[in-house]
């Protein structure tokens, strides 16, 4: 189910077993405090989709590994942005190129907080282009209340704490620093701010919340309500069609789409 490893003629059969759907996982690479790799972000959209792909016969487009990153500053090394202008022209180029692959159901995962609204934004341009074209941003943090509630438990503004760190235990070992984790905690300080803060101006080492309560065991049980979650999600949309059938670009609905 990785798109990148099934041929062209492939492809076309692929699709029409799943609703002629993909998904894209879009993460980051940025600083995740002192007792975390930078690619948290992207590992988490990328082994999530990957274990949706295999539940649902969903193809996974590659993984984007950059996003947009601006806010955690350049206080601490690691982090590589890109501006959120540029994310939603190569989201909507590369939905675009999906299209004409033939996509026309696109699950874009996000597991990058603030990559949300420009994601959004490519939604919006590829919607206005392609009339038979339905995407989806899905944020893996938010996918259902319970997820939303565990990655929000030990700090509103979260960042690399309790839920991320429990995850990387159970996801990818390798990018975590266990030596370092009890000592990672920092405290939410956003609560009752009118503007949004730049990481620099509410952390001192890159973290909001507390590392320092994670478990694997946590994580693989987070890990499970993700993949479960978003598993139901892709499926319902495989199956979605749009409340009523007027076209996008022409008063009468039996119009047919100029693409």
């Amino acid at each position: 189910m990785q798109w990148s490893e099934l041929t062209w003629d492939e492809i076309p059969a692929v699709l029409a077993n799943c609703g002629h759907a993909a998904l894209l996982p879009v993460g980051a690479t940025e600083q995740h405090g002192p007792h975390l790799g930078c690619g948290v972000d992207s590992v988490i959209a990328q082994q999530l989709c990957a274990r949706v792909a295999e539940a649902t016969g969903v193809p996974m487009l590659p993984t984007l590994p950059y996003g947009c990153s601006l806010g955690h500053s350049h206080r601490w090394p690691g982090t590589i942005a890109v501006t959120p202008v540029l994310l939603i022209e190569f989201v909507q180029q590369i939905g675009e190129w999906a299209y004409r692959s033939g996509v026309r159901r696109l699950f874009i995962v996000n597991g990058h907080v603030t990559n949300a609204a420009p994601l959004r934004c490519a939604l919006e341009m590829l919607r206005a282009k392609f009339d038979d074209l339905m995407v989806a941003v899905l944020n893996t943090a938010t996918l259902t209340e319970r997820v939303r509630d565990f990655h929000a438990a030990d700090a509103a503004d979260w960042h690399a704490n309790d839920a991320e760190t429990s995850l990387m235990m159970a996801m990818a070992p390798a990018l975590l620093r266990a030596d370092k984790v009890k000592d990672a905690d920092d405290p939410d300080r956003t609560g009752g701010c009118v503007f949004a803060h730049p990481v620099n101006r509410t952390s001192s080492n890159g973290v909001t919340g507390a590392p320092s309560q994670a478990t694997a065991a946590k994580g693989a049980r987070f890990l499970d309500w993700m993949v479960t979650d978003l598993t139901e999600l892709v499926r319902r949309g495989c199956l979605e069609q749009p409340p009523l059938a007027a076209s996008y670009f022409s008063r009468d609905p039996r119009a047919a789409h100029p693409h």
